[in-house]
């Protein structure tokens, strides 16, 4: 029986012993990567945090002791060793365990962490809550150092200082987010990590200190007042230490006994208490270490060669498609800029950065500095254009509220995985942004149903002079040929793709392609003929085709992969309203819910997205008497 078979809870991890534990690391590090080869999640965050995880629980009492992961997806070896092992296969499959902290699935998940730059906010009122209630466990927040410049953290570490309550904060530090880190901090850290002069330092004042004890307290006193002052001027954790933070380190992260003995003298500590250890992302297995960004959540690989599998499709992708029309219009227009938070890779914008560097900035896990940044250089004539997956978006509405659209800057926000994502949940699944952005006013938002329309929407966000949002999926496109020249579509025009008399289909985006199909089946099975609209706008809507439609078919669908609270449908019922045209409608969306994770495919079959759940639908929506008030 393996080390790795004998541990079902943290409690188990106490009757091994720091070689038991070093070994354990390697059979955990394997059962990751023989997982992980066949069942895409995120593996080289994952390698690099074995040991730091298993000193963790050997060290502190979960769940007595709650533990934060900030980004949550470094949680694997936490879940292989709080009850989870023998699901662990399931990890990102629909009814499996999810890829991140869940407190719906185990005890040990203290709080839902899928967003960066959240645990040290949550940790903090873990601490305060158990004083308020005169509890006593430890809190411990683990959080990257490409979390740490997030706004969040930054406000959370003040907040620390000020109350100073009993936590532990873990600094992970690895130089990686998705992509390399960037900024200050980052190369703070980096100074640290390579700061050899000052470890060399602390052993001399170690040295320093020891002469000084024969001389009785005074003198001590005197010494310690020293080494203060020259740790003030050279030591790395002076930034921390004058946030309120203890400082310790910086740490091995791959040293298992050295860990063990960091954590139970910082167990014994009171107030704020920050732990800097440097690990190696994709620790353990060398392709995973030599290119991490290539190893983050490969599709599939070959633990032996480390060959990873090929793209399931050669088409590109509307990321990519994006990016290559961004750089269209960067070639004709010289106030074209680009602006993501530490999505380069994801979003394919490196290839943009490698052409136009001085245009092109990523700014971190910082979505909300990103679109103020954004803002004032619209404020001076330049276009920023920037990307950001939608759910992410989210987390900045304040800044596009009162910073873009309050002023009518032109900005173009880009949001990419728009709709639903499959395996990362509902953390990540961006099925809220007709509902948040479409109420702003001077915002043009705009769903693309195929990557000519992204392009030639593209065009027309960059000449439009006043805020705008454009969302499209992830994956590849539809196959759909581009235009040779970049033109924009007309503002708040949608298009008609098919006529029909008996029933009026207005599609959003992606549903245009289910629409058609639909239509299809429709009229080959039942003889209805169902005209089909590409809306393309969710705001403005094309009110006389929309409108004229429902009057003419006397009834109308509406299709979209977003919520239906708020949504493209809300927005079709109101225009309606307003028009007077009072006719039988069904609006087809996603639930009031929060989705889980699971293949797009299936999670479309479960909601009512695919075609023949919409088929079905609209075969009772078209049997169903039409009621009409007195």
């Amino acid at each position: 029986m393996s080390l790795l078979e004998r541990v079902d809870q943290p409690a188990d991890l106490l009757r091994l012993t720091v070689e038991d534990l070093e070994q354990l690391a390697g059979e955990i590090r394997g059962e990751i990567l023989r997982t992980m080869s066949v069942t895409p999640g995120h593996l080289s965050s994952n390698l690099g945090v074995v040991e730091l995880t298993l000193a963790l629980h050997y060290t502190f009492d979960s769940p007595r002791d709650r533990f934060l992961f900030d980004v949550g997806h470094q949680c694997y070896t936490h879940k292989l060793v709080t009850g989870r092992r023998e699901r662990f296969g399931t990890i990102r499959k629909a009814g499996g365990l999810s890829g991140f902290p869940d407190p719906a699935e185990s005890v040990h998940d203290s709080f839902h962490t899928g967003h960066a730059g959240t645990s040290l906010s949550s940790a903090l009122g873990l601490a305060v809550a158990r004083d308020l209630r005169g509890e006593d466990f430890k809190v411990v927040a683990v959080i990257g150092d490409g979390s740490l410049p997030n706004g969040m953290s930054l406000e959370a570490m003040n907040h620390i200082g000020h109350l100073k309550p009993d936590l532990t904060v873990v600094l992970n530090d690895n130089e990686m987010a998705i992509s390399r880190t960037v900024g200050a901090i980052a190369a703070y850290l980096g100074r640290i990590m390579t700061g050899h002069f000052y470890s060399r330092l602390r052993e001399q004042m170690e040295k320093f200190l020891k002469r000084f004890q024969r001389f009785g307290p005074p003198m001590m006193v005197m010494a310690r007042h020293l080494e203060a002052d020259i740790k003030g001027l050279f030591g790395p954790g002076v930034l921390f230490e004058q946030l309120g933070f203890r400082y310790m380190g910086p740490y091995d992260g791959h040293d298992m006994k050295l860990l063990i003995e960091v954590f139970r003298n910082a167990r014994k500590l009171k107030g704020p208490t920050l732990i800097h250890v440097v690990t190696k992302k994709g620790k353990g297995y060398p392709h995973a270490e030599a290119d991490p960004i290539a190893y983050y959540s490969p599709a599939g690989f070959d633990v032996a060669s480390g060959r990873l599998d090929p793209p399931s499709s050669r088409v590109p992708t509307y990321s990519e498609v994006y990016t290559q029309t961004l750089i269209k219009l960067a070639d004709q227009d010289p106030r074209v800029v680009s602006v993501t938070a530490a999505m380069l890779e994801g979003t394919k914008l490196k290839y943009l950065q490698e052409k136009y560097p001085e245009r092109s900035f990523d700014v971190g896990i910082a979505e909300e500095h990103a679109v103020t940044f954004a803002a004032a250089m619209a404020s001076r004539g330049l276009r920023p254009f920037v990307a950001l997956y939608s759910t992410f978006l989210q987390r900045a509405y304040d800044q596009v509220m009162h910073d873009v659209c309050l002023q009518g800057l032109p900005v173009v926000l880009a949001m990419d995985r728009a709709g639903l994502v499959g395996d990362d949940g509902p953390t990540h699944h961006g099925v809220f942004d007709f509902a948040y952005l479409r109420h702003l006013p001077n915002l043009v938002v705009m769903a693309p149903s195929d990557e000519n329309e992204l392009a030639k929407m593209m065009a027309l966000a960059a000449g439009l002079g006043k805020p705008s949002s454009i969302r499209f999926p992830r994956g590849p496109v539809t196959g759909t040929a581009m235009d040779t020249v970049l033109s924009p579509v007309p503002l708040g025009r949608g298009r008609l793709v098919r006529e029909g008399g008996d029933l009026a289909i207005v599609a959003a985006g992606t549903m245009l392609a289910p629409a058609l199909e639909v239509a299809e089946r429709l009229q080959a099975e039942s003889g209805i003929g169902a005209a089909v609209a590409d809306a393309r706008f969710v705001k403005p809507l094309d009110a006389d085709l929309i409108a004229g439609l429902a009057a003419r078919c006397g009834r109308i669908v509406t299709m979209e992969e977003h919520s239906r609270v708020g949504g493209f449908g809300s927005a079709v019922l109101e225009l309606l309203a307003e028009r007077g045209v009072m006719v039988p409608a069904l609006v087809i969306a996603l639930p009031d819910a929060f989705v889980e994770h699971g293949p797009i495919p299936w999670l479309k079959e479960k909601h009512g997205l695919s075609v023949p759940a919409i088929l079905d639908r609209i075969r009772s929506f078209m049997d169903a008497p039409v009621r009409r008030g007195r």
